[in-house]
């Protein structure tokens, strides 16, 4: 867990057994152990599927010199979004039976019951997994985050990474921060039960991005029982050991302590990134390079995806597939009726908006009148722009083959060929 703070930047503090429980609403970043163990910290996380991936928060791991999930053994690959605080590992041993908790699609509620699952205060607790209950008091985080829920479910020190379900055991969010006797320290305010979790929404477009596979349920299943509900879930969560974790500085968000005479600001939820604008027009296709893609999404999803992406730069959504196009670059706008385009106000300047209209798998017969070998997409689209003659252009993919064409002849359909037109 983290801890958000006013004032300087904090430091992860490594405590003994009998301060760690005075001590333990200090910090609610992974949970420091005995310095005799040999696990350095630990944290929780959860199968999102059968192959063997678990989701957990990426401060969980970080730093770790190595990782191991439970009875699972050691991890034998990690992907982390620092920026989401989310990561996922692969266990060498796939877990026998568990097919992962599934997503829940359908939007958290306000006031919903939820419950978290995790293992909290290594050393001083019993190892086995906790379950507590609470609400979802707030739809968004700490200055309007929309990443985040925020939640009254009793979380400590070790929850961190562990899932916040709803009363069916689906997934709600990612447990990852509370506000601790820090902020009251800092603040003079005294929280009670305010704490944070990563909507599974942010998750599910992490584990699209990366292409692992997810279970996901559309709509609120039946309610359960607390205890039927942890019989269910439980053997899904395990506790995650870091060893040989590097005593640096924590990446924890703060914002600076106001005089007492002043107002107290509350803290930013680590990660925060800045305000970013972006343009967005429908009917309208970009073009740039394509570095990931997500399925069944919103064309919402798509843009906070791409927002939340600092490498991303524009984002093209196909609104009759549900596809989530981000790019790094933006190059050229064309006309797509299928498409909604949206691009960083940064390269305003530099998109070039086009009337050619783009066919896919199609092709126009005869008129060709220039031949450009070894070509891409978007040479082949700019050169027919910048010659008066050129009326329309077929890209034959798979040989990378541009033939402008002075006319455009009857249109049919072809495989691996993209049809520009004027």
């Amino acid at each position: 867990m983290r801890t958000f703070i006013l004032g300087s930047w904090g430091k992860e503090m490594h405590i003994k057994r009998l301060a760690l429980a005075v001590l333990c609403a200090l910090s609610c970043s992974i949970t420091c152990v005995n310095a005799e163990e040999k696990a350095s910290s630990s944290g929780t996380g959860f199968f999102v599927n059968a192959e063997g991936w678990l989701a957990t928060n990426a401060h969980v791991i970080e730093g770790c010199e190595s990782i191991t999930v439970g009875t699972f053994g050691s991890v034998l690959q990690k992907q982390v979004d620092t920026q989401n605080d989310l990561a996922i590992v692969r266990v060498s041993t796939p877990a026998s039976g568990i097919s992962g908790i599934a997503i829940r699609r359908a939007s958290p509620r306000l006031g919903e019951d939820v419950a978290a699952l995790g293992y909290p205060l290594s050393g001083l607790l019993s190892d086995s997994v906790k379950i507590t209950t609470g609400n979802i008091n707030s739809l968004v985080g700490i200055e309007n985050d929309t990443r985040y829920l925020q939640i009254s479910t009793p979380i400590q020190p070790g929850n961190s990474g562990g899932p916040l379900l709803d009363k069916a055991g689906s997934l709600l969010g990612i447990n990852t921060a509370t506000l601790g006797s820090k902020f009251a320290a800092n603040s003079g305010i005294l929280p009670q039960n305010v704490n944070f979790a990563v909507r599974a929404s942010v998750l599910e477009l992490f584990l699209q991005a990366r292409g692992v596979k997810y279970q996901s349920v559309d709509t609120a299943e039946t309610p359960l029982a607390t205890a039927d509900l942890a019989d269910k879930v439980s053997p899904s969560v395990i506790q995650i050991l870091c060893y040989g974790q590097k005593n640096e500085e924590a990446p924890v968000a703060s914002a600076h302590t106001n005089p007492p005479s002043s107002s107290t600001v509350a803290p930013i939820p680590e990660p925060f990134l800045p305000h970013r604008s972006f343009i967005v027009v429908g009917g309208l296709d970009v073009i740039g390079f394509d570095y990931a893609t997500l399925k069944n999404v919103t064309f919402g999803q798509c843009k906070s995806a791409c927002a939340d992406d600092l490498s991303c730069k524009a984002v093209t959504y196909n609104r009759d597939a549900n596809y989530c196009f981000l790019k790094n670059d933006a190059a050229l706008l064309i006309r797509n009726k299928d498409a909604i385009a949206s691009y960083s106000t940064e390269k305003a300047g530099d998109v070039l908006k086009t009337s050619i209209s783009i066919h896919a798998s199609r092709d126009s017969a005869g008129g060709d009148y220039r031949r450009l070998q070894g070509s891409t997409f978007v040479g082949c689209f700019v050169a027919c722009i910048r010659d008066d003659v050129c009326r329309a252009f077929s890209y034959v993919r798979k040989s990378n083959d541009c033939w402008l064409k002075s006319q455009v002849g009857v249109v049919t359909k072809r495989a691996g060929v993209e049809l520009g037109i004027k």
